[in-house]
């Protein structure tokens, strides 16, 4: 026993593309042996194989077994040799994946995907945003960069980075050159909203240096600093702390207007705002505002310009970003007439 237990010792320090090779060829090669010396016992190759696997899992289930010297001894080199590697060979497997759940778990892993979404920032905010983005997609990949020891969240398609966002190698490891979109979420534990820009700053900072190409939307806590981003492309800012205030007093001089704007930023409330594509037929913005109007949707933007119905009679650019108010079933039924 005392040899038997050196032996596994050394096959487990055995790098671990030569103790698998080995398995494969000593299954291989005794599957063949078995069926080759006893031909009645095990008339073909996949019942030797069988035998080989039932035995070195210990298994057993007896429906097989050899009657000949050759055979037997073919037994006893798997029962010593053939269970002690294959029982190696399973215990890498398993400390193989619990190595990877740790690694992901703690954010360890490099993400190698691309078309994906990177939040920067974990908080309740961010945790919202996941939640609309699942709802709006449920086979979005989406990627998280935070600090924390452990992952907020993980799921199938929600991973998790460790590390500092505003370094290049923490940046790099999350893929973010194959990003479809970042969102930098404001750091809500810092009371300074000068600080928490400063902070925010930095990370964009170091997004547009790498990946300039990628579409990037920053949370900015106050729009003074915005002037501080000016040398930067950032594609779009989020005034926080302005939204907030402003649906306060809009609600207060005009009661129930905050349903209005809930109903367009909550995908699971009422109409919603959605992107529609322009098609060829469209020859200017009136054709596509009565026909969408036609289906129940209300064409009220051309990307950021919300001047449509000042402007119906113009040509409808084929690069168009047409957004229109309505509901789920009204949209639905609009991509399955227009579009098809």
């Amino acid at each position: 026993m005392y040899v038997i237990r050196k032996i596994i010792k050394k096959m487990i320090k055995i790098q671990n593309s030569i103790l698998f090779l080995s398995s494969i060829l000593l299954v291989v090669i005794t599957s063949y042996l078995i069926s080759f010396v006893e031909n009645e016992t095990f008339p073909t190759f996949f019942d030797g194989f069988w035998w080989v696997m039932t035995t070195v899992t210990t298994v057993g289930y007896g429906d097989y077994s050899p009657v000949t010297l050759s055979g037997r001894l073919i037994a006893i080199f798997l029962y010593i040799f053939g269970i002690g590697i294959i029982g190696v060979v399973i215990g890498k497997v398993v400390d193989g994946l619990a190595i990877f759940r740790r690694k992901k778990e703690t954010g360890d892993i490099m993400y190698k995907e691309q078309a994906h979404y990177i939040i920067i920032g974990w908080s309740k905010k961010a945790a919202f945003a996941i939640k609309e983005m699942l709802e709006t997609t449920n086979d979005i990949e989406i990627v998280i960069i935070d600090d924390l020891e452990k992952a907020p969240i993980l799921a199938e398609n929600i991973h998790y980075i460790r590390g500092n966002a505003s370094e290049t190698a923490t940046l790099e490891k999350a893929n973010i050159h194959k990003a479809q979109s970042v969102l930098v979420f404001a750091d809500d534990m810092i009371e300074d909203d000068q600080l928490t820009d400063g902070k925010t700053l930095l990370i964009a900072s170091a997004i547009e240096s790498i990946a300039p190409e990628v579409h990037t939307i920053v949370e900015v806590m106050d729009e003074e600093h915005l002037k501080n981003f000016a040398y930067m492309n950032v594609d779009e800012f989020i005034i926080s702390t302005e939204t907030v205030s402003s649906l306060f007093v809009r609600s207060a001089f005009r009661k129930g207007i905050s349903s209005v704007y809930n109903q367009l930023l909550r995908r699971t409330h009422g109409d919603d705002l959605f992107f529609i594509p322009a098609t060829s037929k469209w020859k200017t913005y009136r054709d596509a505002f009565e026909e969408l109007l036609d289906h129940g949707a209300t064409l009220v933007a051309d990307g950021d310009d919300l001047g449509i119905n000042r402007k119906l009679d113009k040509p409808l650019p084929a690069h168009a970003q047409l957004y229109v108010i309505c509901d789920k079933n009204t949209i639905k039924t609009i991509k399955d007439t227009i579009y098809n």
